[in-house]
């Protein structure tokens, strides 16, 4: 648990903020503020003392993340996230995020795109952090994270 404990953002060296990378597949999406970003998400890393080889987010489409659903999962359908961990010990991942996914979602809780592609983001690390998802229970605790870790967020408001 992280209650009352805040995370240190000027403890994340420059070589470890290379592990960490940004693609766009199938989307006119770009991230902007990428070192705060990277400080933030290895401040997290850092937190669960996941010893890191490299960090890959890559947003994408719909139709691009639905394809590698298929394709990798055999699930035919829509969804916001995946997370693949290559391997744990250090810690290699990619994680895809479709930015359709997130607009859609955003829009229909009525929330901020902003807010839904950051709880987005800590929820994939938190899967490679070791947190489920799959019992009522294991949703609150991850949501409940997500929000801490959101509101650590040091990146400036209103920005991407």
């Amino acid at each position: 648990m992280i209650t009352g404990e805040r995370l240190n953002f000027n403890l994340i060296s420059t070589n470890k903020s290379a592990l960490v990378h940004f693609f766009y597949e199938d989307t006119d999406f770009l991230l902007n503020q990428i070192d705060n970003y990277k400080s933030w998400l290895l401040s997290i890393i850092d937190h669960y003392s996941i010893e890191l080889e490299g960090l890959n987010y890559i947003f994408c489409s719909d139709d691009y993340l639905l394809q590698i659903n298929k394709e990798y999962l055999q699930h035919d359908y829509y969804t916001d996230i995946i997370t693949f961990v290559n391997s744990e010990s250090p810690l290699q991942t990619d994680i895809f995020i479709s930015i359709d996914r997130i607009r859609d979602n955003a829009q229909s809780m009525g929330i901020p795109f902003l807010s839904e592609i950051h709880r987005v983001m800590v929820h994939g690390i938190l899967h490679c952090a070791g947190f489920d998802d799959k019992t009522d229970e294991q949703k609150a605790e991850m949501r409940s994270l997500e929000s801490r870790f959101i509101s650590l967020n040091n990146v400036p408001r209103g920005t991407l």
